[in-house]
This record gives C-alpha cells, sequence and structure tokens, in this order.
C-alpha cells in the first residue's frame, strides 16, 4: 500500500532555467507598435510570440480577442527552459476564431515547437481543431478550454509526443459537414507516444470524447488519468447528430485495416451518458490497461473489449465499476475486482448519488476537477477496500472500486512538492536536498547550468509520500551557478538555484 497523507494542492510555477526573465504582455487595447511592457502591452500573440525567447513569459491579459488567422507557433523552448503563454490570473483570455471559414486548415492556434506551456485560454470558434499540436513535444497544456470550434477541440499529430494535457476541458465541438470527426480530445492519426492527459473532461462533443483512431502510426502509447468523458456524440443543444457521430467516451483506437496498435491506459476515468460506449476497443489491437475506472448510463455499454489483440499485447481490467451491467469484455483479458466480477452484487445503493449534474459544475480555482459525490460509493457498500493494489494512491486497507476512493477529497492525486530546501547553499562538494511529498510518485531530480543544459540527472525513481532527502554531489562540477529541476510524474514543478563553491 502507498501511504495517503492529507494531500495539499502547492502549485509553484518552476523558474526559468536561463538567465533571461524578459516578459512580455498581449492586450485586446494594445499594439504591436508598443514595447510589450504590462503598461504598453502588444495586440496580438503572433508579435509576442516573434520575440519570445526560451524562458520568458507571455502573458495574455483577459477580454475576447476577435480573429480570423490561424496562431502558428514554431519557435521551441528547451528542456529545463520552457516558454510560458499564460492567461494573467484571475483574468479571462477568448481567443475566439468565429470569423474564420469552415476549412480544414483553419485551425485556432497551431503548436508545431516543443517546450510550451500554454495555460489559462479559452479557444472557441476555429473553422477546424481549436487546438492542433503538430509535431511539438514536451509542451504543457494546462487549465485551457476548448468549445464550440468546428473539429476536435484539441488534435494531436504528426508525431506529437510527450506532450501533457491537465486540467482542460472541450465541449460543444461539432462539424457542421457531417457531424462525425469533432471530438474533445484526439490523440490519433499521426500521433506519437508518450502523450498524458490528466484531470481533463469532455461533453456533448458530436463525435467522441476522447478518439485514439490511427492511420499512418503505430504502437504508440496514450495515458489518461482522472479524466470524465459524457454525454459525447451529442450536439450542444442535446440533439442526436445522427449516424455519422459515434457518441463514444473513451474511444481507445482503431484503424481502417484494424489491424493497428494504440497502446492506451486509463486511470480512474468516469464515463456516462454517451451514445454508445463508454470505453471503446473500436478494433484497436495495442495493449489496453484500465485501472479504477467507472461506467455508468452510456447507450450501448459501459465497457466493450472484445477482439483478440496483436501478438504480445495484453488487457488489463483491475477495479473497475460497472453500475449497468453492460460490460463486455474478452475472454483473454487479465481481470481482477472488477464490480461484473463474482462475489459482487452491485446496485445504485453502493452510491452516494446516481445523479450526474454536478460533474458539470465549475472547476475549482486552482484548475481541478469539482468535488462531487456522483459515483462515490456509500459508507457500507462492499466495493470500498474490495480492490488489488495496481500502484494507485488508496486510503484503506485496499483500493476501492471505481474511480473515486473513500477518504480522499476531491481528484488531485498528482503529487506536489512542499518545503524545498537545499542545504548547504552555496555548497562545496555535497548536499542535501530535503522536501516533503504530498503522495507517492515518479521523482525526477536532474541539474541544469544556467544557460539550460542539461549536465546531469541526481535521481529517477518512485518515491512515497513523506520527508525526502536526496543527497546531491557536486565534487565534478566547477564553480558557478546551477539550477535543480524537480519533475513530479513527468511534470516540471519546482526549480531551485543552487551555488557551487570551493571554500
Amino acid at each position: 500500500m502507498i501511504a495517503l497523507r492529507k494531500i495539499v494542492s502547492f502549485f509553484f510555477l518552476f523558474q526559468p532555467l536561463v538567465a533571461n526573465t524578459n516578459t512580455w504582455y498581449v492586450a485586446t487595447y494594445g499594439s504591436d507598435t508598443n514595447s510589450g511592457s504590462q503598461q504598453n502591452p502588444f495586440q496580438t500573440i503572433e508579435k509576442a510570440v516573434s520575440i519570445v525567447q526560451a524562458g520568458e513569459t507571455i502573458y495574455v491579459r483577459g477580454g475576447t480577442f476577435n480573429l480570423t488567422a490561424t496562431i502558428t507557433i514554431a519557435k521551441s523552448g528547451a528542456e529545463g527552459s520552457l516558454i510560458s503563454l499564460f492567461a494573467v490570473p484571475g483574468e479571462i483570455a477568448v481567443l475566439d476564431f468565429s470569423g474564420q471559414a469552415l476549412d480544414g486548415n483553419n485551425r485556432g492556434i497551431k503548436l508545431t515547437g516543443s517546450y510550451w506551456h500554454i495555460k489559462g485560454i479559452n479557444i472557441t470558434g476555429a473553422g477546424d481543431n481549436g487546438m492542433i499540436i503538430e509535431g511539438g513535444n514536451y509542451n504543457i497544456i494546462d487549465n485551457c478550454s476548448f468549445y464550440r470550434n468546428r473539429d476536435s477541440g484539441l488534435q494531436l499529430d504528426n508525431g506529437a509526443s510527450y506532450n501533457t494535457i491537465r486540467n482542460c476541458d472541450s465541449y460543444y465541438n461539432a462539424d457542421p459537414a457531417d457531424y462525425g470527426d469533432a471530438d474533445g480530445f484526439a490523440p490519433k492519426l499521426t500521433v506519437g507516444s508518450g502523450n498524458y492527459f490528466y484531470g481533463c473532461r469532455a461533453w456533448k462533443n458530436c463525435d467522441d470524447g476522447w478518439d485514439g483512431y490511427l492511420r499512418g502510426a503505430d504502437d504508440v502509447s496514450t495515458t489518461l488519468e482522472n479524466c470524465w468523458a459524457f454525454e459525447n456524440g451529442s450536439l450542444e443543444d442535446g440533439t442526436d447528430p445522427g449516424t455519422n457521430a459515434n457518441g463514444n467516451g473513451f474511444k481507445m483506437g482503431g484503424s481502417d485495416d484494424k489491424t493497428l496498435k494504440h497502446n492506451f491506459t486509463l486511470k480512474k476515468c468516469l464515463a456516462f451518458k454517451n451514445k454508445a460506449k463508454g470505453f471503446d476497443q473500436n478494433n484497436n489491437r495495442g495493449s489496453m490497461i484500465l485501472y479504477n475506472c467507472t461506467g455508468h448510463n452510456n447507450l450501448t455499454a459501459d465497457y466493450r473489449i472484445t477482439q483478440v489483440l496483436a501478438d504480445g499485447k495484453v488487457l488489463i481490467v483491475k477495479n473497475c465499476v460497472d453500475l449497468n451491467k453492460t460490460a463486455e469484455i474478452g475472454s483473454f483479458a487479465e481481470q481482477a475486482k472488477n464490480s461484473w466480477m463474482d462475489p459482487f452484487v452491485i446496485t445504485s445503493d453502493d452510491f452516494i448519488s446516481i445523479d450526474e449534474t454536478s460533474a458539470y459544475g465549475p472547476r475549482k480555482v486552482n484548475g481541478e476537477l469539482p468535488d462531487i459525490d456522483y459515483m462515490h460509493l456509500a459508507s457500507g457498500s462492499d466495493l470500498i477496500d474490495a480492490g488489488v493494489d495496481v500502484g494507485l494512491v488508496f486510503a484503506g486497507a485496499l483500493p476501492d472500486l471505481g474511480c473515486f476512493e473513500t477518504g480522499i477529497s476531491g481528484m488531485h492525486e498528482i503529487s506536489y512538492l512542499k518545503e524545498v530546501i537545499c542545504y548547504p547553499n552555496p555548497l562545496n562538494e555535497r548536499g542535501l536536498l530535503q522536501f516533503s511529498l504530498s503522495s507517492g510518485c515518479r521523482c525526477e531530480i536532474s541539474l541544469f547550468d544556467i544557460s539550460g543544459k542539461h549536465i546531469k540527472t541526481l535521481t529517477d525513481q518512485v518515491l512515497e509520500a513523506g520527508q525526502q532527502n536526496i543527497f546531491i554531489d557536486f565534487s565534478d562540477m566547477i564553480n558557478g551557478l546551477y539550477i535543480c529541476r524537480i519533475k513530479l510524474n513527468d511534470i516540471p514543478v519546482f526549480a531551485i538555484k543552487i551555488v557551487k563553491l570551493n571554500y
């Protein structure tokens, strides 16, 4: 069992890992002949992008930007020195592309660069995707909304790999030509590997919530954690778009020739009221791993994963819940402690509420999913402490079944740091990095010089919750200023400056 501590949401904007710390501003009332300062902002994001450098930040002031041309972001930051594009905290920045024509080339933002952190930007009305990450790698898309675009809200394509999409919403996206393509999130076609979604919601998209259909890529991997998909296969007004609209919550793959492999991992994901299936194989031949997922009131089936996989691929389904009792799982699956298996007898009485209304509610101030009672296990349910340990955080003797763990408030289970100290600092040869983890996770600590060049990785291991003491050896380093960056579950969350001196 992974020891559980109180999960505290400490968000640190990690410091730039280069000496240049310029900050640029964009506002609806600005001008591109301005200096780009807070007092004299630019008018367009394109202008700011043209001059921003690795480690710098662009802040977008609140307001609605009425746009007709795609914003193309081609330059890149660097490992440990991301370029940030943030809405000003507390302000709502909307990029409205409703003036674009319906056309496959008319995206809202086209991101081909790497090492960007885009946060708090709302994108609507694009003639195709609200945003497409096309070949870009190691980007973070954070607390953004994609809605009423005329294809998928956010698509990843052309080898896009190792991008993190967290706490984002995608909804009311519909392609009016045939209502057959617009998904909430679309890691599909020629997508690359290693993309990770956390805390995202997709609802009332005319096709699927998530679509992993491949055409050109093969044997790629995608991971989703704490994500919700509901009422997909529906238009904004609740009407059915027609037969072209698939309406699955999580479509884990598929291909034209029904041979391609999309290795999909879903942890603590929730699917309800989708037009078709909640969790759908769709002829995917890759590995599919489902841990602690919940399905409810999906019209065709909560789970349908029945077709034999490619050689060497596996289907693992553990600790999952199906209140409708419609799960269709192939006999080749490795299963354990699912609600449709003996000795469980699942009923609505196992849950505090089966009213999904609260799932549509606003996010918390910090961007996390709302706290809800829907599909949380009721006291006395035999699904509590009845699962098998699959490496996720749990509060009791054993994990609960389903996507909500009793005793953990909210959905926030990415571990964050607190009380980060390097002692001594400055140091001569050796020191101690001390910090506290609010829950267990994979922790990678890397060292960079002031130019942003990676020097070495100090540790890369899974740590349990609690106080950490990481010994650091600088005996082979020259005197100077270094940046020690900490990544948790592949997300950079903190950086601390350390000085090496001979004394």
